[in-house]
């Protein structure tokens, strides 16, 4: 692997710069930072998803500092320039749980000589560690704005059952995919991405990988016009299957095969300038360089039980920090997984003052709408 001294550098808007912060439970993380020149900022971490990059703030980043903030933006534990992790699918993989990446975030804020965090904001998988920040250390972490995937709360342990046989709520291997059973077999996303196969089939993939990635985010966002999401009424398998593709395959198919039918024209790639071709080869060149392999351990440790194992700690508990949810109109992670999003707003986020579905958005929301997303964000912060 190259070395930080020999990778290409990354084109970055004047205002935006790059260092890398050692030391971090055995990291050494990659940091975009805007803000910076102004000491005794209030600081805003930003934490990305799948497959993203801190690149992926960009277009926020700026305009945050602006606002008065600094603005703190880290590759995460497997991704991108952050190095000092076992990213291979034999190794370590239960050191990419949330609890983990939640633990990584606040020794990133230390290391920074940062004694708390205004606002911890985080997108897909960034807002699921981003919510865990806010329910465990509200001390430290202030405020939190969940984008796209909501936060459903800590589901209650086994409560007057004495004596009874409880169920093994950490099992050795993934469970079983109900999805599999359907007449028309499938899969969902989540046990794809858990398995062996997954790094290699998009990595290496027919198509080539810059056209995997570009499939991948015209699929997930408001320019594939057959993303309409709505609430899921169950978690059955058949109500299940009513998603798009990219989120339940079929049980025989690959990421990149189930995505490149839907390949945008060289017309549609022109037109979108959210994210331009220039934009993608970052993301083509950082994941061809590392893989995807330490971002999809993640998943794992969902798919074993291992996430929602850590969070029985806190059973009972509630997030009580000011919160702030948005997604988009397009967005099927919205309504994943069902309920979610109503206990959310009802019960497991106790001071949600700010609630927001923005036009013309799909699942990337600060690359496809970062002036929208970028004065919610602000006016929430103001207000808190």
């Amino acid at each position: 692997m190259k070395t930080k001294d020999q990778l290409k550098d990354i084109e970055l808007p004047e205002g935006i710069r790059e260092r890398y912060v050692t030391g971090v439970n055995g990291l050494t993380v990659h940091v975009l930072e805007a803000g910076f020149e102004t000491p005794k900022r209030p600081a805003v971490l930003l934490l990305h998803g799948f497959p993203e990059l801190a690149y992926s703030w960009r277009k926020i980043m700026l305009p945050l500092a602006a606002a008065g903030y600094h603005v703190i933006a880290p590759d995460l534990r497997g991704y991108g320039r952050t190095t000092g992790s076992d990213n291979s699918f034999d190794g370590n993989f239960a050191s990419f749980r949330t609890h983990q990446l939640s633990r990584d975030a606040l020794g990133l804020m230390m290391a920074m000589g940062q004694d708390s965090v205004y606002a911890v904001v985080g997108h897909d998988v960034g807002a699921t560690v981003a919510a865990y920040c806010a329910l465990v250390r509200p001390d430290f972490f202030r405020s939190v704005v969940l984008l796209s995937c909501p936060f459903g709360g800590v589901q209650p342990l086994p409560f007057g059952v004495g004596a009874q046989a409880l169920p093994n709520s950490q099992p050795a291997v993934p469970v079983k995919d109900p999805l599999a059973s359907l007449p028309r077999p499938r899969k969902d996303s989540t046990t794809y991405f858990s398995s062996r196969n997954a790094n290699n089939d998009m990595l290496n993939c027919k198509q080539g990988l810059h056209n995997f990635q570009r499939a991948y985010f015209h699929v997930k966002s408001a320019d594939w016009s057959h993303n309409k999401p709505f609430p899921l009424t169950s978690g059955t398998a058949e109500e299940f299957a009513k998603q798009p593709m990219y989120y339940v395959l079929d049980l025989d198919k690959t990421m990149p095969e189930e995505v490149d039918p839907f390949m945008p024209s060289q017309k549609e790639i022109a037109a979108c300038k959210w994210l331009t071709d220039r934009d993608l080869d970052v993301y083509t060149q950082e994941f061809k360089r590392t893989g995807f392999q330490g971002g999809l351990n993640w998943y794992r440790c969902t798919t074993i039980g291992l996430n929602r194992s850590d969070l029985e700690l806190f059973s009972g508990h509630t997030i009580d920090v000011p919160s702030c949810f948005i997604s988009g109109t397009a967005d099927w992670a919205t309504f994943r997984p069902p309920g979610a999003l109503e206990q959310m707003q009802r019960k497991a986020c106790t001071k949600m003052q700010s609630f927001h579905i923005i036009e013309n958005a799909g699942h990337w929301l600060q690359q496809e709408q970062p002036e929208q997303l970028t004065g919610l964000i602000a006016d929430f912060l103001q207000h808190i």
